[in-house]
């Protein structure tokens, strides 16, 4: 297993390939599809509620029964992988297939895509703390942020490869 730090920096990445197993340690921020469009807007808009340099974003909402990952292949989910990649966020983390397109754009951003074990327990398991961040109003799906440590995953999208 490889530790990753987050926020994580470009170089940090270059090594990994796709099918390296992961464990995160920091700062992941969540948001599936009510959020990530809107944070789409507020970062264009240059009212972005969190630095998203070197960011990890799960696709993901946050409740009491825990966490595990949506499918990152539904429209407002996907629509918005290469936008906060180029705007700095380089680990997106969810499951399920991405389009050509969505690769290329992790790819040019220097991001990746990671998929973790569909275990719920075991994920917030690795769950130190969370904080509301922004969009409350969306309750468990409003944008979290998370700190984690021995967080698993399996890098599924790098360098314009996939095995999904």
């Amino acid at each position: 297993m490889i530790e990753i730090r987050v926020p994580s920096t470009v170089a940090s990445l270059k090594s990994l390939e796709v099918g390296d197993r992961i464990l995160l340690k920091g700062r992941v921020y969540t948001g599936r599809d009510a959020v990530l469009p809107r944070l789409v807007e507020a970062v264009k808009a240059g009212r972005s509620p969190v630095d998203l340099k070197g960011a990890a974003i799960m696709h993901t909402g946050v409740s009491g029964a825990g966490i595990a990952p949506t499918s990152s292949n539904k429209e407002d989910i996907e629509d918005s992988i290469p936008f906060l990649a180029s705007a700095g966020v380089l680990i997106h983390i969810g499951k399920g297939s991405l389009r050509d397109e969505t690769v290329r754009g992790l790819d040019e951003a220097g991001a990746i895509f990671v998929v973790t074990p569909p275990v719920a327990a075991l994920l917030s398991s690795r769950v130190r703390s969370k904080r509301l961040v922004a969009y409350g109003e969306e309750g468990m799906e409003a944008l979290y942020e998370l700190e984690v440590e021995g967080f698993p995953g399996i890098v599924a999208v790098a360098h314009g490869k996939s095995i999904i």
